[in-house]
């Protein structure tokens, strides 16, 4: 064995990968655009499972079908893509049409205003404007990771500034 044994087997496994990325990639995308009816989006998801699979290669490669696994993923991906496309559609429909998007607890809000910027920014992306956290990020122009150390300690500083109070709250309309 030479010297650059370790070095030769991830070549190998790296040509592995991109091998099953070329023949599984068309394929893929046709099919994400079968499901989503957008050229872009399917071309992002299935580049999107292909970027989870090549971080996770070390150990899906080692699966009878790694490209089974890439498909799943895929196809989760698609369907969440399908349901946030359908809830920003409606919320954007009661936007445009001056219906309340429906009924937001002022003392949450109050709350949400007293978090530091980038928590606040990262709530309403997440939990109002409902965009999944890789976008969140990407507007945030950090990584998911610390969108998410974002929406984890807006969380618990919600949870201190909310308390567990029974009281009843007034409700506003957010239009």
């Amino acid at each position: 064995m030479s010297p650059w044994g370790a070095v030769d087997a991830e070549a190998g496994a790296d040509s592995d990968f991109v091998g099953l990325f070329e023949a599984e990639y068309p394929a893929l995308v046709r099919s994400m655009y079968l499901i989503v009816h957008d050229r872009e989006q399917a071309r992002d998801i299935a580049q999107d499972a292909f970027v989870q699979l090549f971080t996770r290669w070390r150990r899906i490669s080692k699966y009878d079908r790694p490209d089974a696994w890439v498909r799943r993923v895929a196809i989760r991906m698609a369907v969440r893509q399908i349901r946030r496309d359908r809830l920003r559609r409606r919320r954007e429909h009661e936007f445009d049409h001056g219906r309340p998007l429906g009924p937001v607890d002022i003392d949450v809000l109050r709350a949400v205003r007293k978090l530091p910027a980038a928590q606040r920014a990262a709530v309403v992306l997440f939990y109002l404007d409902d965009r999944p956290v890789a976008e969140v990020a990407d507007i945030l122009a950090c990584s998911e990771v610390t969108a998410r150390v974002h929406l984890h300690r807006a969380r618990k500083r919600l949870a201190e500034l909310l308390g567990d109070e029974e009281q009843e709250s007034e409700t506003i309309d957010v239009t």
